[in-house]
């Protein structure tokens, strides 16, 4: 007897420091439960021991399931989980198929905001599709104490923020609801570009609200297509792993490619990528040791074939430019090539911004605050309205929150600015703005398996196994 009630208080005293550190009492209506079944035992937990064997055979299984679900889901809540990369968007310094360690520690776990959710899932149901959640209790943000916090050119995996309305047709489930949005109603609207930019900022601001609402009800109407309309908790969004450029209260601008922050240029990591024209002397091709040798993938090569330009790091582009018998003409795509002035965020601005040449912009810090007009509400909006949970209106050119005019607004959170370091190729904080701090997931720790979905050169990238993330610069 003494024994147990050695284990029990052992027992206690972990949970009671669990307690402590997620800062909630909530938990204490567990403890009863804990005693009895160290002390009292007045309920049979395993009563099935008992049973027939049938019974006893069945019970056991899910006996060791259920604890393993729990198990798992409080482990991937407070802990770490593991995160696959899905996309070419970080290349060459994570790759597809790099499966990551991801510390929940690192910047502190996450209360649960959608605490009712199946372990090892993130939104949907396998096999049976449909929400792996409901929606309902929604619990405020809040973070318990980390390690730290983001740092300037981290990795970080996070919440999609453009993820709260998803399209559920498969075709466009990956695809941005607000640029489709956007485009569509750009298309109904068929106002050029010269007509545009003579509009004053009430004029504009209002033009792109109207487009806005077309595309969005095209959208609707057109269900066959696109499917309903989905709306996702915070934590219930796509996650998504991408660079850390920009810190809260910094004024990033992005000129010929270069990320500048407060006027100063940031390093740009090892192994960036930029989008080159490439044209092959007749009859040569790439071959399969080469694409090793550069890393260079079958969707690169895809890219090349389709578009005529292929995404490469500086090593394989001085490589490539000086391999004369392999290569006719390279040279880098500029925005002369590719202009995406108007889709790049906010898509209800008129900046001519675009991914090579953006902003500048300020990145909203926790507390300080900012003068709001017409001519910047468009890249703070969503953040006002949508992150920071206020009703934003503007009526006869005044802004007003919360039913109150408003020429300045204090910021709730802190805000990052994410991108890949596949520059040309990543759907970044340059197509859908600031990531809030609520959306900050966790921080890559190590890759504890690579694996490469190409199959040139081997299936499994022993080199990569047990990386650490931090030292990928």
């Amino acid at each position: 007897m003494k024994w147990q009630w050695t284990k029990l208080a052992i027992v206690l005293a972990i949970y009671a420091a669990f307690l402590i550190w997620v800062e909630s009492w909530l938990g204490l209506i567990i403890v009863p439960f804990i005693f009895d079944n160290y002390i009292t035992k007045k309920i049979r937990w395993q009563w099935w021991k008992d049973a027939e064997k049938p019974v006893r055979m069945v019970m056991s299984w899910v006996d060791a399931i259920v604890f393993a679900l729990v198990a798992v889901y409080f482990i991937n809540l407070f802990f770490f989980q593991n995160f696959v990369i899905p996309s070419s968007s970080l290349e060459k310094s994570l790759l597809r198929g790099d499966y990551l360690f991801v510390s929940k520690l690192s910047y502190g776990p996450r209360i649960p905001q959608t605490p009712l959710t199946l372990p090892l899932t993130q939104h949907t149901l396998p096999v049976f599709g449909g929400p792996s959640y409901i929606a309902w209790p929604q619990w405020e943000y809040r973070r318990v104490k980390g390690l730290g916090h983001p740092q300037l050119n981290d990795i970080v995996v996070f919440n999609f923020p453009a993820g709260d309305s998803v399209m559920s047709a498969e075709a466009y489930q990956a695809q941005d609801y607000y640029q489709t949005c956007y485009i569509y109603g750009m298309q109904q609207a068929g106002t050029p570009d010269s007509v545009v930019a003579k509009m004053n900022d009430a004029g504009r601001y209002e033009y792109f609200r109207k487009v806005m609402n077309a595309g969005a009800a095209f959208v609707e109407q057109n269900k066959s297509e696109f499917g309903s309309l989905i709306k996702r908790p915070t934590d219930r969004r796509e996650n998504y792993v991408k660079r850390c450029v920009g810190m809260p209260g910094q004024t990033l601008q992005i000129k010929n490619c270069r990320v500048y922050l407060d006027g100063v240029m940031n390093k740009e990591p090892d192994q960036v990528q930029y989008d080159y024209f490439l044209k092959l002397n007749p009859g040569a091709e790439i071959s399969a040791e080469t694409m090793i040798e550069l890393d260079i993938t079958v969707e690169d090569m895809i890219s090349l074939h389709q578009n005529g330009y292929l995404p490469l790091t500086n090593k394989a582009y001085k490589a490539l430019k000086a391999d004369r018998r392999l290569v006719a003409y390279i040279a880098p795509v500029t925005d002369k090539d590719y202009n995406d002035m108007g889709k790049t965020y906010p898509v209800n601005g008129y900046y001519g911004w675009t991914r090579d040449n953006y902003g500048p912009v300020w990145i909203p810090k926790k507390g300080a605050s900012i003068a709001l007009n017409l001519k910047n509400l468009p890249i703070y909006e969503r953040v006002i309205r949508d992150y920071e949970n206020n009703q934003l209106e503007v009526k006869n050119g005044r802004i007003y929150i919360n039913g109150v005019p408003s020429a300045k607004y204090t910021f709730k959170m802190d805000y990052y600015w994410m991108m890949g370091d596949n520059r040309h190729n990543s759907a970044d904080s340059r197509y859908w703005g600031f990531v809030p701090e609520d959306h900050v997931v966790g921080k890559p720790i190590f890759i504890w398996l690579s694996v490469n979905p190409d199959n040139v050169g081997r299936k499994i990238r022993w080199n990569r196994l047990f990386t650490m993330v931090d030292n990928i610069k």
